[in-house]
């Protein structure tokens, strides 16, 4: 990860709502990059560091709530804090069900705004984790050599060395040394951290693909 400061970017076509958050955020020593459009958000560079997306709910051509929804399929998982002065239950339902951690009317205190900028970036400081932890497993998965990848899936699946053995046509110490290959490429200590690791992986990759 190049930098851990966070990001908020911001996405309204109001200019002077623009320059409040730019004020706002800018005063608490928060990073800000402001957006007129969601195409000028799309097109601009973004820093691999956790943040969020302040979103207003109404712009110019699809809406805010119609954006978030495209956001996964284009690849950028920020989470979402949206701000409105036109809001309604159905919008809020539609864009808390499709995970914004706020939908917040304007005006809104500067408070409540932060506190959801907090959640946010904690919220993406988790998920910048966890896809670092599965991206180092994949990488030790794939030092495992195909018998190897066999084995711990019959481990992870709870078969002992006589039953893995017996299956795969090896000798029981054939089977000792294969685990502690296993573990030893894995980077675990123990069988509960080996089969924890293969439900992260998924069950293609428990499966010994």
């Amino acid at each position: 990860m190049a930098t851990e400061r966070p990001v908020v970017f911001v996405v309204d076509d109001d200019l002077a709502m623009r320059e409040a958050l730019q004020d706002l955020l800018a005063s608490v020593g928060m990073d800000v990059r402001l957006f007129a459009s969601t195409q000028d958000f799309m097109q601009a560079q973004r820093p691999d560091a956790p943040g969020c997306l302040v979103l207003d709910v109404r712009l110019p051509g699809a809406s805010g709530l119609s954006f978030q929804e495209e956001l996964p399929r284009a690849g950028v998982d920020l989470p979402v804090i949206f701000i409105t002065g036109h809001g309604d239950i159905p919008m809020t339902v539609r864009a808390m069900k499709a995970g914004a951690v706020e939908f917040l009317s304007k005006p809104f205190r500067d408070q409540e705004l932060l506190d959801a900028i907090d959640a946010a970036i904690e919220r993406h400081r988790a998920q910048r984790r966890e896809k670092a932890l599965v991206a180092e497993l994949r990488q030790r998965f794939a030092t495992l050599t195909q018998r190897e990848r066999e084995v711990m899936a019959l481990v992870s699946a709870g078969r002992v060395n006589k039953q893995i053995a017996a299956e795969l046509g090896i000798s029981e110490a054939t089977v000792k040394v294969h685990r502690g290959q296993i573990m030893r490429k894995m980077g675990t200590a123990s069988l509960a951290q080996l089969v924890r690791i293969a439900d992260t992986l998924g069950p293609s990759k428990a499966s010994g693909a």
